[in-house]
């Protein structure tokens, strides 16, 4: 699903659509599966339930699991729907993921208090 781009983000292409819900969110298996490759640890150990980090755009987002989401697909929340993708929604976008460290850093840096707590747990 992605690949690496840089040394901070991998490279992907996802379908993105709008949301009523106001976390950006990716199938739930989608999402464990991602957490588990990228950024779990040399024994295999990771929560499977830390947001992912993606940059649609112009703009992050934390990234949660979601089993209404489809597979494949990126749900944003449409007050969040960067100015740059408001006419292409829905539709294929380039979605860049942040690796282990780099979500790290973001997520401490936007002080984001979702469903998992400490953001200083996150690796």
């Amino acid at each position: 699903m992605f690949e690496r781009f840089s040394h901070g983000y991998y490279l992907g292409e996802m379908y993105v659509q709008p949301r009523s819900e106001e976390a950006a969110a990716i199938k739930r298996s989608d999402h464990e599966r991602v957490n588990e490759q990228l950024y779990a640890d040399e024994e295999g150990i990771a929560r499977l339930d830390n947001p992912l980090v993606m940059k649609v755009g112009t703009t992050h987002f934390p990234v949660v699991g979601d089993d209404d989401v489809p597979s494949g697909t990126l749900a944003l929340p449409e007050e969040g729907v960067p100015d740059d993708l408001e006419f292409r929604l829905p539709g294929r976008s380039e979605v860049f993921l942040a690796n282990a460290d780099r979500a790290r850093d973001l997520i401490r840096f936007t002080g984001w208090e979702g469903d998992t707590g400490d953001p200083a747990e996150y690796a």
